[in-house]
């Protein structure tokens, strides 16, 4: 999988996301988040525009150290040729954020100076 870096260094890549296996998936572009340890963050937004059920209700420990409650659900993507299940978090962040939990024996390599990503 490819993408790429923007001009504010973030690398982004494209994402094909549903609300089930069944569902036409959607091309979402995504922030590759290397400190969050999860699979998604999505906005309120995208999670009602996707159609997402439910799943759970989590606590988490934000980068600050504090400490919260934040609902759940799930989705199905696209994945190196494998359509798989995934949490997604919900908060009100402008770019969903891919987490480590998808980058697991993948190699990931960003290129600042030819703004280019790369996941295999």
């Amino acid at each position: 999988m490819n993408g790429f870096v923007d001009n504010s260094n973030r690398a982004l890549m494209s994402v094909s996301v549903s609300a089930s296996d069944c569902n036409q998936p959607v091309e979402v572009e995504v922030w590759i988040d290397t400190a969050f340890d999860g699979h998604f963050v999505m906005s309120t937004n995208l999670i009602k525009e996707l159609g997402l059920d439910t799943l759970a209700v989590t606590e988490a420990v934000l980068a600050d150290g504090s400490q919260v409650i934040l609902q759940s659900y799930v989705c199905y993507m696209e994945w190196f040729g494998q359509t798989i299940a995934a949490q997604v978090i919900e908060n009100d962040g402008k770019y969903p954020l891919l987490g480590t939990a998808r980058l697991d024996n993948r190699r990931l390599s960003i290129d600042y100076a030819a703004k280019s990503v790369k996941l295999i």
